[in-house]
């Protein structure tokens, strides 16, 4: 088939919605799809800054990658939006590529006119709802009423949900929204996969990492780790880990909690902690090439997860293939990706509950090493050669829809 995936984020640009299109389009191309990703041009600022690699590079894509030119948007300074002069360029292009397929994975102007492309040419339709824009909105557009943009945020769901020809949903939770929002529709159900190639460990390369870490950081050394990996956004609830770290601190002083990623909130959670009297227990790295975050994973003693409105949180299950056992929130994508105690604890949003689960996997080596297993084998549940054929039959399902709809 001939695929074209629509999205208004993608590398240098790192989030959930930009690694399951990578990914897929990745392993779809491997089993001899041609696939086409449509996404934005970034600034050479954040160019520069991606954290990946040359080989990963739009030059070494093994897949085409048309890249729209872009603006700046006010409120949320990592994100872009499409030129809107710029539509005939992706017009022209998916003339050119004449796609099987038009699969969309995000909802704003990438997202709109890839949409719109499809209903004018009748291309059938697919449509991945990764994010609760009800939930998220109010994070980046704080100066307009909530109830209002939960609203908005329902509304631009929903113009994709009733034109899709299929709709998939990484997770159970997010199906369920579909009827919500009254739209009668079958959801298909399909997580964002992991990539089976998994760059073998270097233990030179261990040792650099750990030695620049533990230099930039010495208040680390000799503590145990409680890492969280992922973009450091306020929405991540990320301020409910200092209070954990405190409570635990009270029964294990040589504990430190460790921030992977980098984001808007970084400053500001960098100044809580000042404020607080952590700076002593908690380290910040910003962002990490996509191939060193084994080595962050295999530092941690327990990988600490906080979310509530991940639609997934693919990082639990890259924690979970490292070994490292997870203590996170029941919410959401949560629940979906660990269905209870499964790698780890899930736990409900107390600061109690959590703590408590974390100080069992630090003073129980037992325990630790029986999730720790526990975690390499439920991780290979998300490898993502297992789970695109199901991508590739949700293709052939909106083919087959919009042939009944013509």
């Amino acid at each position: 088939m001939k695929i074209a995936m629509f999205t208004d984020a993608y590398f240098p640009r790192i989030n959930g919605v930009s690694v399951s299109v990578h990914s897929y389009a990745s392993e779809l191309t491997k089993i001899g799809h041609e696939v086409c990703v449509v996404c934005l041009e970034y600034s050479e600022e954040q160019q520069k800054s991606s954290f990946f690699d040359e080989k990963s590079s739009d030059e070494h894509s093994p897949f085409k990658i048309i890249r729209i030119p872009s603006a700046p948007l006010l409120f949320s300074r990592e994100d872009r939006m499409m030129r809107f002069d710029k539509w005939t360029r992706i017009k022209r292009a998916m003339d050119s590529f004449l796609p099987d397929v038009i699969h969309i994975n995000s909802e704003w102007t990438v997202g709109y006119f890839g949409a719109l492309y499809a209903l004018h040419r009748k291309v059938p339709l697919a449509f991945t709802f990764h994010t609760m824009w009800e939930d998220y909105l109010a994070n980046y557009v704080s100066f307009l009423p909530e109830r209002g943009l939960r609203k908005i945020g329902r509304n631009v769901v929903k113009f994709y949900l009733k034109r899709a020809d299929v709709i998939i949903a990484p997770t159970k939770r997010i199906a369920s929204v579909v009827d919500d929002y009254g739209i009668k529709k079958e959801v298909k159900i399909l997580p964002t996969g992991i990539p089976d190639e998994r760059e073998k460990p270097s233990l030179i390369r261990s040792v650099q990492i750990s030695s620049m870490l533990y230099k930039k950081n010495p208040q680390l050394k000799g503590k145990k780790i409680l890492l969280f990996v992922g973009r450091i956004v306020k929405e991540k609830n990320l301020s409910f880990l200092y209070d954990v770290l405190e409570h635990i601190q009270k029964k294990n002083k040589k504990t430190a909690l460790l921030f992977v990623g980098g984001g808007p909130y970084q400053e500001e959670l960098k100044s809580i902690a000042h404020e607080r009297g952590l700076d002593k227990s908690v380290a910040f790295t910003g962002y990490i090439p996509g191939n060193d975050l084994l080595y962050f994973y295999k530092m941690a003693q327990v990988f600490v997860f906080p979310s509530k409105t991940e639609t997934q949180g693919l990082v639990t299950v890259e924690a979970m293939l490292a070994g490292v056992p997870v203590v996170a929130i029941g919410e959401m994508g949560t629940v979906d990706v660990m269905q209870g105690d499964n790698g780890g604890f899930m736990v409900k949003d107390d600061v109690d509950e959590f703590s408590s689960r974390v100080l069992e996997l630090l003073n129980n080596p037992s325990l630790c090493k029986k999730k720790s297993l526990e975690a390499l084998e439920w991780g290979k549940k998300w490898k993502i050669s297992n789970l695109t054929p199901s991508l590739v039959e949700c293709y052939k399902t909106a083919v087959e829809n919009k042939k009944g709809r013509i």
